[in-house]
């Protein structure tokens, strides 16, 4: 993992209310978060001889257009809650940096959520009424990340959110809309597409740490120290290296889905670089991490299919 600091685009360069902005706000380099549960999702669904082409190209759609939606909020509220200063070591956000005025970041947001709802009707009609709640408690969830009343965010509740929605929904969802039932599988491949996408979570907070202190976002490093959000990164890729072994020892797989483990030599560097690095540093890891769960879940989707 070098050292070097992530790229940083200056607001200067970026012409205001432009497609380049549009495209920061909606943070393109975090939706393999929305994207590899369904791929996943689909392997498994195909394993069990029901995949649905339109049905999961619908679930992809919704999925991502839930990511951006869930983005564009998390940029509008942190910026109003305080979050988000020029203090912050991240990459650039769109409303702080004043490029995007809020209410129109703000009218993305429903624009996407809207969009999602339109591919949830779609699988409302193919798979039955559940995909209703599904789909309303995730785009519900998506603001409730940084927005409402007790933000999810900033209550320590971040973590939990994106293991679950990113990870057991997204995944089993998928299978649900094409096989219209749940196997063990399923919810095993969940697992590690969760874990990993929740371990892009935890670099994020670790990296904004002291600034989340000043803002009064209660994350669980703030919560518990940077000791706490170390070992549950380890302990996140630990779990998401051990569900394969497990699948192919138990037989509930064929040897193939062993392929995630060639990623190995990309995960290692990553867990010595949050050992090791504090501040801006870990925008290469955070990438780094995003990059790990395209790979991963990419190769765990072909194993599961072979």
């Amino acid at each position: 993992m070098s050292n070097q600091t992530a790229p940083l685009v200056p607001p200067s360069q970026i012409a205001k209310d432009s497609l380049r902005a549009w495209l920061l706000a909606t943070r393109p380099a975090t939706l393999t978060v929305g994207v590899i549960p369904v791929l996943v999702g689909t392997a498994v669904a195909h394993s069990m001889g029901a995949m649905r082409p339109l049905a999961a190209l619908a679930a992809l759609l919704g999925a991502i257009c839930i990511q951006i939606g869930t983005n564009l909020a998390n940029d509008v509220f942190d910026f109003e809650k305080g979050a988000d200063t020029a203090e912050r070591l991240g990459p650039l956000r769109v409303t702080q940096a004043g490029l995007i005025a809020p209410q129109r970041v703000r009218l993305g947001m429903y624009v996407s959520f809207a969009l999602a709802t339109v591919m949830g009707v779609y699988l409302t009609w193919v798979a039955g009424p559940v995909i209703v709640l599904i789909g309303g408690l995730s785009i519900a969830s998506g603001v409730a990340y940084t927005g409402g009343p007790f933000p999810l965010g900033y209550n320590g509740l971040g973590d939990l959110f994106v293991l679950i929605f990113f990870g057991l929904v997204a995944v089993c969802g998928t299978v649900f809309v094409q096989a219209g039932q749940l196997s063990l599988l399923a919810y095993l491949a969940a697992l590690p597409v969760g874990a990993i996408a929740t371990a892009v979570l935890v670099v994020n907070n670790l990296r904004d740490g002291p600034t989340d202190v000043k803002a009064g976002k209660r994350t669980l490093v703030v919560r518990f120290g940077r000791g706490f959000g170390v070992a549950e990164y380890l302990l996140l890729l630990g779990v998401a290296y051990a569900v394969p072994c497990y699948l192919a020892g138990a037989g509930l797989c064929g040897r193939f889905v062993l392929l995630p483990l060639l990623t190995m030599p990309l995960a290692i560097p990553l867990g010595r670089s949050i050992v090791r690095d504090h501040g801006a540093v870990l925008n290469g890891t955070l990438a780094a991490t995003a990059r790990l769960l395209l790979l991963f879940g990419t190769l765990f989707a072909i194993g599961i299919v072979l």
